[in-house]
């Protein structure tokens, strides 16, 4: 019976029908976790792609290339090339059904809701690295060890790469005409476009890309592409072009020179951006610049290289210079990658502090971090758990459940406590606020004042008190020194005592 047209057709409209129906459904439903709502997104994603793949499938039906449609459709009408009539074609029909439903018996009692239903139940596979943490941070270690071993990249730290990444603008020009750097921006795309589609499923990455596209092509054209704009200004030509000479037009070195274009310093910009020598006359130049058109650089003789250009080609660094529409390519790539980090502006501040908070740890502290973040997804999975009323968003107690109302009310945890030294973060609870001074944030925050976190600074939250106690606690300190001038004794021969300043005093002026 599934095997006609008609009831394909029949078949794929039901099958759309119920997945938007599961759609509304699922959405419907708010997530208790981060988790939860990952898994949701993605299964929305599939249904989705579902309904596309199904969509198109009717599609083709519909447009009916090989008229099977409208053979079909004639056929039950009893408009056959035999002449059979109506009826002879009804009761054939009926046979057809009856024999189905003989050879498959369960396929009466099929339910097909609970089919449906079972895709809500389906936790999704997605896959992270430890270091992702289901999505929350983003693994940039290779992509950190890549920069810091290439010509562009800077002696950082990893928490400084993670504010560096993303203004690839910054890279001075010069250093961009590199396929070392061509590479390393491949790869960190296609890195952050994998990751925004794991985490940001129902996101039209594709539409999105589409808008970068429109604008960077305006601001290409009027030359006010960010970190591009020297391009035109210091060689005097439009973004689009590149000081590559297309020896293509000509078969000869002597038309080259004749060519009322090509002057000695198209030719020298030419052999520069080749990495090849600049100098001597116009038709030793020529004649070097015609070696490259039927020869790769890596063919031609060592003599035709400037020094630097050609050690550089030999450790694989610098390739072909890129023309016009290379440069372009590269610029785009750029604009995407800024535009993937807006997007994910969140997770990078939060990888950021998570940085930070790991290197305040110790070993043990952070494995014991790790398996209470195991337990506590453990415990979000929980159906249970997802149930409990909590109205007024009590803290959760040692049983999974919210705690009483006058504990909360007991232990003050409805007050909040801001800290400027951590950034202006805000602990609930007076017993959180104490805590907190022995905590990794706050140690960072005086750490970059610059001030040991001793208990003389405890309850000091102000950026400015705390600066002003540790001026006072420096004089106090200076105040308790040794000073050898004031304090050290000396005795002259009549046995009279003086401190190392009015003995040194007296014995100048002879009085001694």
């Amino acid at each position: 019976m599934s095997s006609t047209l008609l009831e394909v057709t029949r078949a794929s409209h039901e099958e759309v029908e119920r997945l938007e129906r599961l759609i509304v459904k699922d959405l419907q439903t708010e997530p208790p976790t981060a988790r939860e709502r990952l898994y949701q997104s993605h299964r929305v994603r599939n249904m989705i792609e579902q309904i596309t793949e199904t969509t198109n499938k009717l599609v083709e039906i519909y447009e009916d290339k090989d008229n099977a449609r409208k053979d079909e459709i004639a056929a039950l009408g009893g408009q056959t090339a035999t002449g059979t009539n109506v009826f002879s074609a009804f009761y054939d029909r009926l046979k057809e059904i009856r024999e189905y439903h003989r050879r498959h018996p369960a396929a009466r009692v099929i339910d097909a809701n609970d089919e449906y239903e079972q895709i809500l139940r389906e936790e999704p596979q997605i896959e992270f690295s430890g270091e992702e943490a289901s999505g929350r941070y983003l693994d940039l270690h290779e992509l950190y060890n890549d920069y810091l071993n290439s010509k562009f990249g800077e002696r950082i730290e990893y928490t400084a790469y993670l504010d560096v990444f993303s203004q690839p603008h910054k890279i001075p020009q010069k250093l961009k005409f590199m396929r070392q750097y061509r590479e390393y921006l491949q790869k960190l795309l296609e890195y952050l476009v994998y990751f925004f589609e794991r985490t940001e499923p129902l996101q039209d990455l594709g539409r999105i890309f589409s808008k970068v596209t429109t604008e960077f092509e305006e601001q290409w054209t009027s030359g006010n592409v960010e970190g591009w704009e020297n391009e035109s200004q210091e060689n005097g030509h439009a973004p689009d072009e590149h000081p590559v000479i297309d020896l293509g037009k000509y078969s000869t070195v002597e038309e080259l020179i004749r060519d009322s274009e090509v002057g000695p310093e198209k030719l020298k910009k030419a052999l520069a951006a080749l990495g090849l020598k600049t100098g001597g006359t116009v038709e030793e130049r020529a004649k070097r610049l015609f070696l490259t058109k039927d020869k790769p650089l890596e063919e031609l003789d060592r003599k035709n290289f400037a020094k630097a250009s050609h050690q550089s080609d030999l450790n694989g660094v610098l390739s072909t210079p890129l023309s016009g529409k290379d440069a372009k390519e590269i610029a785009l790539m750029e604009a995407k990658v800024s535009k993937l980090c807006d997007l994910l502006d969140e997770n990078i501040v939060r990888t950021k502090e998570n940085v930070v908070k790991k290197q305040a740890l110790t070993y043990e502290e952070m494995e014991a971090e790790r398996e209470e973040e195991e337990v506590q997804a453990e415990s979000e999975s929980d159906d249970e758990e997802q149930q409990i009323y909590n109205p007024l968003k009590l803290p959760m107690g040692w049983d999974g459940k919210p705690i009483p109302y006058w504990l909360y009310k007991l232990h003050g945890l409805g007050q909040e406590f801001k800290c400027e030294i951590c950034g202006n973060y805000s602990y609930w609870g007076r017993r959180a606020y104490e805590r907190h001074f022995k905590e990794w944030r706050h140690q960072h925050g005086m750490r970059c004042l610059g001030i040991p976190n001793t208990k003389n600074f405890n309850e000091i939250t102000s950026i400015e008190e705390a600066k002003q106690l540790w001026e006072r606690i420096q004089q106090r300190q200076g105040l308790n020194k040794w000073r050898p001038d004031l304090e050290e004794e000396y005795e002259d021969q009549e046995g009279n005592i003086y401190n190392k300043k009015t003995y040194t005093d007296l014995q100048r002026q002879g009085l001694l």
